[in-house]
């Protein structure tokens, strides 16, 4: 499944003038996420790198510990949505089915997989230092990143994750509906190209909740930045994870919340 918006008919106000027009619109599609024949979540979705998607989803949420523990990934559409099929590693696969829960992915803020507060606070892996980040590469990656946003552009509804050089050159980047998605591409998308984690950064044009700088650790990115807001429970895990931690990252400005000393402030 590759279309990714569609056109409708809408009735325009604009500047007091009420005029008929063709609009483009998001298409979202509810995608199960199956591993070895046990479905285990139903995300809504944007119907593209799905298969990104399914590999980045289980690493951020530390299903697979590592994309060799996934020996396959199929995708298959249906009249309901779509289905990816995952084949895990025997071991990960009995560790997925003593937590395993019937759950409903949204492109809001749920914990996917989770159905007890005690396993919010998962034990996280510490990154290491962000070396080589600099203001200018945060800067020219924030610059670039709109033009790379093809299908925000197109409909003014996706979000966009983008991994990044030092240097500030957006090396991956993908859009979905929902912001979640659109980091967890990013991650598949990083395991498949095999990308180093230390080379670089992660850059989210949503804001940096728990989830999202959670997910940015399991991959082990040594700084995330956000362009919009950033919360306390982000915050803290960057802390306690040796993560650099960005947001408000707009133009020639940001805020560095956590770990500064790793970030050079010299400016060309």
């Amino acid at each position: 499944m590759t279309r990714t918006a569609h056109a409708c008919q809408v009735v325009r106000m604009r500047a007091d003038v009420v005029a008929e027009a063709e609009d483009m619109v998001a298409d979202e599609v509810p995608v199960a996420l199956v591993y070895n024949g046990i479905s285990h979540a139903v995300m809504m979705a944007t119907p593209a790198d799905l298969e990104e998607f399914a590999l980045g989803f289980s690493l951020s949420e530390g299903i697979v510990a590592r994309a060799a523990d996934c020996y396959g990934i199929e995708v298959e559409e249906g009249s309901d949505g779509v289905s990816v099929h995952l084949e895990i590693a025997g071991s990960a696969f009995m560790a997925l089915k003593e937590r395993r829960r019937s759950l409903a992915g949204r492109t809001g803020c749920g914990l996917c997989g989770v159905d007890s507060l005690r396993q919010v606070r998962r034990a996280l892996p510490a990154v290491a230092p962000a070396c080589g980040l600099h203001a200018d590469g945060v800067r020219r990656a924030v610059a670039a990143i709109g033009a790379r946003q093809q299908l925000n552009h197109l409909t003014g509804a996706f979000h966009a994750a983008a991994w990044c050089g030092m240097d500030g050159g957006l090396r991956l980047v993908r859009e979905d509906i929902g912001r979640h998605n659109a980091l967890d591409k990013v991650i598949g998308a990083m395991a498949r190209t095999h990308a180093r984690p230390g080379d670089g950064f992660l850059l989210i044009t949503s804001r940096v909740s728990f989830e999202m700088a959670q997910k940015a650790i399991m991959a082990g990115a040594p700084a995330l930045v956000g362009m919009s807001a950033p919360t306390s429970a982000a915050i803290a895990l960057a802390e306690q994870s040796g993560m650099t931690l960005l947001a408000f990252a707009r133009g020639r400005d940001f805020v560095c919340y956590a770990h500064p000393g790793a970030l050079d402030l010299q400016v060309a």
